[in-house]
């Protein structure tokens, strides 16, 4: 029931929000972004759903926005730097019944996604239904600049994807209670193929430029090292979260370019949050953070309580933490993810950053 209740309001709320922004088109003369994902790309969305799964309290935001958006982090994420780097304005949510325009585009990652829509069932906004709710946009978008325009809007727009994690770490923590028995590969296959699926998808509505993350070192964030210290007694990373990271980072690689290889003008970015984040952990302090492993916010070993995150529980010097709470980078950290993903080399971003794929036509 409580579910069914989800559904009738997030209907509404799309019927309300795509009306809104279906009268207000005007102008191409900006590449569009189009955001898709869990909590490291949510701005907002979960803030207009009955879910527990939200950053909607301080201090998350104190940083930048001086009240809580529903960004998991003190500040802005990752797509918010992009948006500026691009020269548009912040990408607003896509249930925000305040959307009057969205030529600039429309965010409609979900905390606690998975691109399984088994992964936190009725908590989040899965990938297949983050992708309806794009294809009702381009309904309407259809509906009011016709279909030419329209297609010339999606296919310069950029579309920004980063997900994942939260499949894995479902997998890793629940797997013998509450899933089928999977191996790791059948299951990593699966994430990929429900991925590639709405790609493709995209690409048949006129899209073509794609940028992704692929699954930084979740496995030694403070909230599962924590996880492991309690369940296993240990101190270290949870190792078959990692495992699991590695082995879809090569898969989703190996997919894109079979992809680009499948699609008329596909063209992707695919940016090494893994190593990049990683790095940042192993040795903080060469990046302007003393802590990599221990949260600016929260209880419990690491600080890693991803429900004990609080004005009495969060740091003095935000700047100085990688991580803001368990899982979530501080904005000091998504700025340095989000600048390496705009203009970096070749050996974190490839086999274009950010801003050479959005000059692709």
């Amino acid at each position: 029931m409580a579910g069914l209740s989800f559904y009738n309001f997030s209907i509404f709320l799309v019927l309300f929000a795509s009306l809104l922004v279906a009268t207000s088109c005007h102008g191409l003369s900006r590449n569009a972004l189009f955001i898709f994902g869990g909590s490291l790309n949510d701005v907002g969305n979960n803030n207009y759903m009955e879910t527990a799964i939200k950053a909607n309290f301080l201090p998350y935001g104190e940083t930048f926005f001086k009240n809580a958006t529903g960004r998991a982090s003190d500040g802005r994420l990752v797509p918010d730097f992009i948006a500026g780097f691009a020269r548009l304005p912040l990408i607003p949510p896509y249930l925000s019944p305040d959307n009057n325009d969205f030529t600039n585009g429309l965010n409609f990652a979900s905390a606690g996604a998975g691109a399984l829509t088994e992964t936190n069932v009725g908590m989040t906004i899965s990938l297949k239904t983050q992708l309806s709710f794009f294809t009702f946009m381009e309904k309407n978008l259809n509906a009011k600049l016709g279909e030419a325009k329209t297609k010339t809007l999606l296919s310069r727009a950029v579309y920004m994807f980063g997900i994942g994690s939260n499949d894995y770490i479902t997998f890793a923590t629940r797997k013998t209670a509450e899933l089928p028995s999977y191996t790791r590969e059948e299951y990593v296959r699966m994430v990929i193929g429900n991925l590639t699926d709405s790609i493709q998808e995209i690409h048949s509505m006129g899209g073509r430029k794609f940028g992704f993350s692929n699954v930084g070192d979740v496995g030694c964030s403070p909230f599962l090292r924590s996880l492991n210290n309690a369940r296993n007694n240990g101190s270290g990373c949870m190792d078959e979260v990692t495992i699991l990271a590695q082995l879809h980072n090569k898969a989703l690689t190996k997919a894109l370019k079979k992809l680009e290889r499948k699609l008329e003008g596909f063209k992707f970015s695919i940016f090494d949050l893994y190593a990049v984040s990683k790095e940042r952990i192993d040795n903080p302090t060469k990046y302007g953070f003393k802590e990599g492993r221990v949260a600016c916010c929260g209880t419990g070993p690491y600080k890693g309580n991803l429900s004990g995150c609080s004005a009495k529980t969060v740091c003095d010097n935000v700047s100085d933490y990688l991580f803001f709470d368990g899982v979530h980078p501080t904005e000091k950290a998504n700025y340095q993810f989000a600048r390496l993903m705009w203009s970096g080399g070749a050996d974190m971003v490839k086999p274009y950053n950010l801003k050479t794929l959005l000059k692709k036509i």
